[in-house]
């Protein structure tokens, strides 16, 4: 069978998700959550991703993904493939970690294709995935917002301090919720209890047309939504919205883009960087930049710095990373502090 398309465009809504090998736990321990959502954090930091919703089960993740830019493709190849070598690396196994592909269903969310509605349910989806598996919940021993490895706890209010890429406003704001607002935390909790009381939809806390939908449709949304997507993938919408590969900003441009401006954070000219060998500091410095903030590959990084062979180029990466010498932080400080994004 031939494999789907991926769809792709400026400011997209995915719900993506991946099952484990076999039906294997892709995570093993807490060691391995934290490692999934460090490098959850690295991809958001290189494609400017956001996350609106997160949930981690023992053999399968789900996200409620949004790409500002059309990356969906590159950013997962990095993901899996990152976290895949990190987990082996860390428990010491090899061979495949994920069931074949990911999914990454898009969402409607344009008002004319029904506004945020199912947005917010594909986040009341993810969100009740604990409940829904018995760990915790309603009528269960343990409150939903004990499954820390989920984004709930923080839209309770059970954290003491969020990672920068998980966005909660757009999600609160689908319910008339303002985190400004005394008791937003709390009136987020009493909507998700009601729905695991059934009080919402009868179907609701176990699953209902959303879940047909997420588990076997191509698309979330309304006819109009699908019809766009399908014009979209032959080429015939005339909505730059959905012309998918016209920007990268945190591709090629956006590479070239740190790549000057790292030059005149650092004082050194073009020039002296590419003629010096892979184990100046200032060079491993600038592909780590690079690398850190953008979604190009490592065969680009070692191109445009003439660094040789890919795989120096990721050795001078990782060894730069590692540096905890004072000339090392002092040029980290210099780079990240220098530039707009870190």
């Amino acid at each position: 069978m031939p494999r789907s398309v991926r769809i792709q465009y400026p400011g997209a809504h995915y719900h993506a998700m991946c099952r484990g090998n076999n039906g294997q736990d892709i995570f093993e321990n807490d060691d391995g959550r934290r490692l999934f959502l460090s490098t959850l954090g690295e991809v958001c930091q290189q494609t400017g991703w956001f996350i609106h919703a997160y949930v981690l089960m023992s053999n399968h993740y789900h996200l409620l993904l949004e790409t500002p830019e059309p990356n969906l493709v590159s950013g997962m190849k990095w993901f899996q493939g990152a976290y895949t070598q990190r987990f082996n690396a860390m428990f010491k196994r090899r061979g495949h970690l994920y069931q074949g592909r990911y999914k990454a269903i898009p969402i409607g969310t344009d008002p004319k294709d029904g506004g945020l509605e199912y947005f917010r349910e594909v986040s009341t989806y993810i969100h009740l995935n604990p409940f829904r598996a018995k760990i915790c919940g309603e009528g269960l021993v343990r409150p939903l917002e004990s499954h820390k490895w989920s984004s709930y706890p923080a839209y309770c209010g059970r954290t003491r301090k969020d990672p920068k890429w998980l966005v909660r406003e757009k999600v609160l704001k689908t319910w008339g919720l303002n985190e400004a607002e005394t008791g937003c935390h709390g009136a987020y909790r009493d909507k998700l209890e009601r729905f695991m009381r059934f009080e919402e939809d009868p179907l609701a806390g176990m699953g209902g047309e959303i879940d047909k939908q997420i588990k076997r449709g191509w698309f979330i949304g309304t006819e109009t939504y699908r019809k766009k997507l399908e014009a979209l993938l032959i080429g015939q919408t005339k909505n730059d919205n959905y012309r998918g590969g016209q920007r990268e900003d945190h591709g090629p441009f956006e590479a070239e883009r740190l790549w000057q401006e790292g030059l005149v954070l650092l004082g050194v000219s073009e020039a002296d960087v590419l003629y010096a060998k892979s184990t100046r500091m200032e060079k491993q410095a600038l592909a780590w930049l690079i690398k850190k903030n953008s979604s190009v590959t490592g065969s680009w990084i070692a191109e445009r710095l003439e660094m040789g062979h890919p795989s120096t180029a990721s050795k001078a990466i990782n060894r730069f990373a590692r540096d905890k010498s004072r000339q090392a932080s002092r040029i980290r400080n210099r780079l990240v502090k220098g530039l707009i994004r870190e």
